[in-house]
């Protein structure tokens, strides 16, 4: 119990530092430094979704507050795009969130007590574990992603044998950051089978999903028989649409879970911001171009990274994931290969961000700098790589 001067110790495992600490190495180098580190886009919105073209003339009362649930334009536009992917789905179910990392914070504060444990399909994204974490929760970590597809690993078995007696709920992100990779129709039937035998809730992680760069889209989670009456979905713009400044956001899930989350919502951020939801509504209703472009160039762009780090494409997302072991001179870790790799221009993320089993490997955002960048950086981290540069 936290007296003064003390936090609360659950907070205190928190840092706002959490992709790298090489990040205040990089400001004080001189030449040009390839930000490969954070997920993020250099293509601008669509110009109907920036925040310029939002103008109290067309939306009296622009900047007052929003109502709890969001937007109606806004969630006119979710309900018309949720439709087409996998299905309607009931207005009263969805809740605007400020991002989808807001949108996870609003799950875990309504649907985990302290003590309770979730099993984390792990490389994750490297928030959710604080996230858990800061509602007193344990994040059980389940080497998967990389073990995917290998002889002899068994989805069912390794979800399973991760399920404890204090377990409330399965994360999944797919496309999954880091790994690029999309969790396939058995392996969705697998989880289902565990969380049903174990009454477990979901929390399906949709961030990537218009970022899915394989011919035939799977049916997702939440629009499956078996999955949808357990799992709560989040969404965001941030990436599908280049809007990660925006702050906006959705969850979709079972009504009771809703109802519980929308009040949560209400006294974490009551709304997320007005204006930025009326262009989030322009994304979805006139962005498919704009999406079709970004994820062209997007899927070239991790073709030609991967290529350099020596992994399969990635089948979405806008991440790759490698073992850099075989990379690594006699005696160093992973921090000093990418010290090396910070001193040749090109900043990354240490893979221990993304789990604990993996302190020897090294995650790389591909959308993050334009073409041309991506190339040049590309170029010096192979010179890094093959041991002939710094």
């Amino acid at each position: 119990m936290p007296r003064f001067p003390s936090s609360s110790p659950s907070a205190s495992t928190l840092s706002d530092s959490v992709f790298s600490q090489l990040v205040a190495k990089a400001r004080a180098l001189p030449g040009p430094i390839h930000p490969l580190h954070v997920g993020d886009t250099y293509r601008e919105p669509l110009a109907a979704a920036q925040a310029e073209a939002q103008r109290t003339a067309d939306h009296p009362r622009l900047h007052n507050y929003a109502p709890v649930q969001g937007e109606p334009a806004l969630l006119d536009a979710i309900e018309e795009r949720l439709a087409t992917r996998g299905g309607p789905v009931d207005r009263e179910t969805i809740q605007v969130t400020c991002g989808a990392t807001s949108g996870v914070s609003v799950w875990a504060a309504g649907l985990l007590d302290p003590g309770d444990e979730v099993v984390i399909l792990a490389p994750f994204w490297p928030l959710v574990r604080g996230i858990v974490a800061g509602r007193g929760a344990r994040a059980i970590e389940l080497p998967f992603w990389d073990r995917l597809g290998d002889p002899g690993f068994d989805v069912e078995a390794a979800i399973e044998g991760a399920v404890g007696a204090r377990t409330v709920a399965i994360y999944v992100n797919s496309p999954n950051n880091p790994t690029g990779r999309v969790m396939p129709d058995d392996a969705l039937a697998a989880r289902a089978r565990v969380a049903a035998r174990h009454d477990l809730w979901v929390l399906d992680d949709e961030t990537y999903d218009d970022l899915d760069y394989r011919d035939a889209r799977s049916t997702p989670p939440w629009a499956r028989a078996d999955l949808r009456d357990r799992t709560v979905a989040a969404h965001t713009l941030s990436k599908t649409f280049g809007l990660a400044g925006a702050r906006v956001g959705f969850l979709h899930g079972p009504p009771a879970a809703m109802r519980t989350l929308r009040g949560v919502q209400a006294f974490q951020t009551y709304c997320a911001p007005r204006p930025m939801q009326l262009g989030a509504a322009r994304a979805l209703r006139e962005g498919d171009a704009w999406l079709a472009e970004a994820r062209s160039a997007y899927a070239e762009a991790g073709r030609r990274a991967a290529a350099v780090v020596g992994v399969a494409p990635p089948e979405g997302g806008t991440f790759l994931f490698f073992d850099a072991s075989p990379h690594l001179r006699e005696g160093e870790d992973v921090m000093g290969l990418l010290d090396r790799c910070l001193e040749a221009g090109v900043l990354l993320t240490p893979g221990a961000a993304s789990g604990s089993a993996y302190a020897r490997w090294v995650r790389l955002c591909y959308t993050s700098v334009p073409p041309r960048e991506l190339d040049d950086a590309l170029d010096r981290l192979s010179r890094v790589l093959r041991g002939s540069g710094r």
